[in-house]
Formats: C-alpha cells, structure tokens, sequence
C-alpha cells in the first residue's frame, strides 16, 4: 500500500467515506484547475454531500497533510484574492489594497476572507504549483479570483474576446511596448502579479496622433493613477523591474467587465470555519495570535447553563450527578455540532456556543430541550433542566487563554439572556426573532413568542427578549 493509499484509509476513519472517495476521484483523476483552492462548498453541491461533512474531511485530509489550506483576503468589489495566507495568523490588521477597484478595505472575516484547499505538491503535482508557468487567463483564474467568483468557459471567453484590448507576459527585467487602439470608454492596464493598476479616462474628439504612456513595474506599490487622453492610437511602454514576471493587461472598464466578476457562488468564509468543531478540534494551533482582533459583523451565539445542579449533586450523589451531567454534556455537544455551530467552550455546566445563523441556533437549542426531556423520561425524574439563551450581533475573535474565543457586547448580551430562564424556556433577543427562518422554524412549531422587558446585569438599558415557552 502506498503512503497516499495509508493516508486515505486513515482519513476514512475520521470523516464521511463517500467524501473521502470523491476527494480521492478528484485526486486521481481532477483536472490541474480543480485541485487548486478546492471551493468546499462548491465541490459538495457537484458530488451531492452535505456541506459540514465535506468541510470536516478536508480538514481531517489537510491535517493529515494531503492538501494545504489557505486564508485568502478577497475584494468585495471583483473578488480578487488581495492576500494569500497559509495560517489564519498571518492575517494582517491593516488595510487590503485593491488597485483594480482602487478601494482599500479590512479583512472582515464574515465574507472577505476564503477558506480553500490546494492539493499538496507531494501528492500531486499541479500548475498552480508553479505560478509563474501559468498561461495569463489561467493566472487571472487560478490566483488572482478567488473561487467564490462564478467564470466557465463561455465566461472567460468573453473577458479575453470582448473585454481585453491587450495582455503580455513581460519576463522580468525586460522592456517592451503595446500599440493600442483606444475606445471612447474608461481604461483599465492591470497587472495581477504585482497588483498594480492605472486607468485612462478615455474622452473628447479622436484622434491620430499616436498618444504615448509608460508604465513601470516594481516590488513598491504605487498609488493608482489616472490619465486622460483621447480616443485613438496608443503606445504604452512597459517596463519590469519586479523581479519576477508580471502580465499587464488591458481592459475596457464597461459593462461587461463588471458583470463577468460580478457573478458569484457561495464559498467557504472564515467566520464559517472559525465556527467549524472540526476545525477547532484539530486546528488549534492555526487559530488566530494572541495580539490579533478580527471583526465579525455578525455571529449567532448559545449559552446554556444546568439549572440546580449544585442541590443536583446533593440530592442523587456525586457519582450519579456526574454520570448525569456527562449525558447532558454529549447530548448538546452532539445537537450543536450536527446543527452546524461549533463549541467555545465550557463553563462548570455551561455550554457557549456559536452559529453563523441565528436558525441554526434556535434549532439547536429546541432539540436540546427535547433531549433533556428524553434523557429525564429514562430517569423517571426532572433532574435535567437546562437554561438557554441566544443572542446575534457583531463581535471580536480573539485568542484568550490559549484558546480561540470571542469578546464584545454581544456575548455579554447572550450569557446575561440566559440567565433569565428559570426553566426549560429559551430566551432570544429581537435581532434572533427578526430572522425570516427563524420566524419560519417557530411558525412550522407553532410556537409564539412571549414578548418580556428584561434588565440584564451590565447593561445599562433594558432590553425586550422574547421566551420561546
């Protein structure tokens, strides 16, 4: 048996067979393009899994060092991979420039960071291996748009036939020049190696006299610039200094353009994986650095906490308490990792938990008041009751006592909505109730939301919270 074989078998133990098989189909017999940022998302809706199964077998086929991952700092605006990072540590606090869209931006993690998978060179080698080798189109699709932007063939064909005027491949330290013929529109030379950009405001009446433009390139990151010239002729001198080859490119900023990048497909984002239990089981050491604070806009957290359970120990036991509380502990792990949250961690008897939807959450948390009263049914007791609460908002991913966690008032809000529970209700604040498939899920139960004023401990007003009885 071959060490790939050894290592696929072992994969098979951890995660779901029919995903290791297509990983390995895809291994053996995906084409170069298709094994590079694997989109996870994508590759499960093609082979029909479910999307928390495939997520884990590609953690599980990383960490057992058949593909690298990778966190790529995206452009909102087309999509365009900004920065390519091997660690979520490496993430930088400052801002991400994009020349093509001269608009800098943070890396937010909700929908600005991708999560991809490229094939290790050990198991297979592929093109986008080598960069520098690869054919100017397959550059642009490879590297520098991420795999959430939604090109085929008939796609690229139109950026290369209809909306390119001009592409080279200029070899480092060379010179060279394009003659150019320019439209009545607004211009873009972009270069996507060096992601270096300048416009030419296209206007006024043609021209034949040959306009000239020079551009150089380098490891320094200029500021984008525009000029203005005419319609007509152009000769645009280029110039590498980079150090490496560079492909600048010449585009017409019209219509077209923005409706090819503009087409997108759901991918795999940080904030999804940060709330990944798989990730957090297996990946701990690739969570963020201890002086890191990443913005999350918006992420659904649970609190619960075991009511009684001190009087619980002294009424059956520490013995059977404890036998109790560990059932408790692997009913709700179980419901929130199925119910695609992800564990923070546990206090005492507590559980903090996080969902990157509030429907996720509420589910979770109904099942686990069905599982307590299951687990209490056996006992022919009601020694099981637990309190939950569930709040959404924006927050901070932090590193706090070697562990990835969250901070801000939103988390605050979360725990102090759980306190208000007294038994097996749930608590939920505006923000969780105001979600279409929330309403959708307690509409399908018929369950009615008791509208309450609560004054939550720290914080300063009072806040309406609804009890899902």
């Amino acid at each position: 048996m071959s060490d790939i074989q050894a290592q696929f078998s072992v994969l098979k133990q951890t995660a779901d067979p029919l995903v290791v098989d297509a990983i390995a189909r895809l291994i053996e017999d995906g084409e170069d393009h298709e094994l590079n940022r694997v989109n996870v998302i994508d590759f499960a809706r093609q082979h029909g899994v479910d999307e928390e199964r495939a997520i884990s077998a590609f953690l599980h086929s990383a960490r057992l060092g058949l593909f690298d991952l990778g966190w790529n700092v995206l452009c909102p605006g087309c999509g365009g991979v900004l920065g390519a990072h091997s660690t979520l540590k490496a993430l930088k606090p400052d801002d991400y420039h994009c020349a093509l869209c001269a608009c800098g931006y943070k890396a937010s993690v909700d929908d600005q960071v991708e999560v991809s998978f490229t094939v290790n060179p050990r198991v297979r080698r592929i093109a986008a291996h080598d960069p520098d080798t690869l054919p100017v189109w397959e550059y642009f699709k490879q590297v520098f748009w991420s795999s959430g932007v939604d090109f085929n063939k008939e796609s690229f064909a139109t950026l290369a036939n209809e909306v390119t005027l001009d592409t080279m491949e200029l070899p480092a330290g060379e010179k060279a020049t394009m003659s150019l013929q320019l439209p009545n529109d607004f211009i873009i030379i972009f270069e996507p190696v060096t992601h270096a950009a300048h416009f030419i405001d296209v206007q006024g009446e043609p021209t034949k006299d040959r306009q000239q433009l020079a551009i150089m390139y380098n490891r320094v990151q200029a500021p984008t610039g525009t000029t203005t010239m005419r319609p007509g002729p152009l000769r645009l001198a280029l110039e590498n200094q980079a150090g490496m080859r560079v492909l600048p490119s010449v585009f017409i900023a019209a219509e077209a353009l923005h409706h090819l990048i503009g087409k997108r497909k759901p991918f795999l984002t940080a904030k999804r994986m940060l709330s990944n239990q798989t990730f957090r089981d297996v990946f701990k050491a690739d969570n963020l650095s201890l002086d890191q604070r990443l913005q999350i806009t918006s992420l659904t957290f649970l609190f619960t906490d075991l009511k009684g359970s001190t009087a619980l120990y002294e009424r059956v036991g520490d013995l059977a308490a404890f036998d109790l509380v560990r059932a408790h502990f692997h009913a709700l792990l179980e419901i929130i990792s199925s119910e695609k949250g992800a564990v923070v961690k546990t206090i005492g008897d507590a559980v903090m938990a996080t969902f990157i939807r509030p429907e996720h959450a509420i589910v979770a948390g109904l099942r686990m008041r069905a599982a307590m009263d299951e687990l209490n049914k056996k006992r022919g007791t009601d020694d099981l009751i637990v309190k939950i609460g569930i709040h959404e908002g924006p927050c901070l991913a932090v590193m706090l006592n070697e562990r990835q966690d969250y901070f801000g008032q939103t988390v605050n809000i979360a725990a102090r909505v759980q306190s208000l529970s007294t038994a097996q209700e749930i608590h939920i604040t505006g923000p969780v109730l105001e979600a279409p498939a929330v309403a959708e899920v307690l509409k399908q139960r018929e369950i009615r939301p008791i509208q309450k004023q609560a004054a939550l401990r720290g914080i300063a007003d009072k806040m309406v919270v609804y009890e899902i009885p």
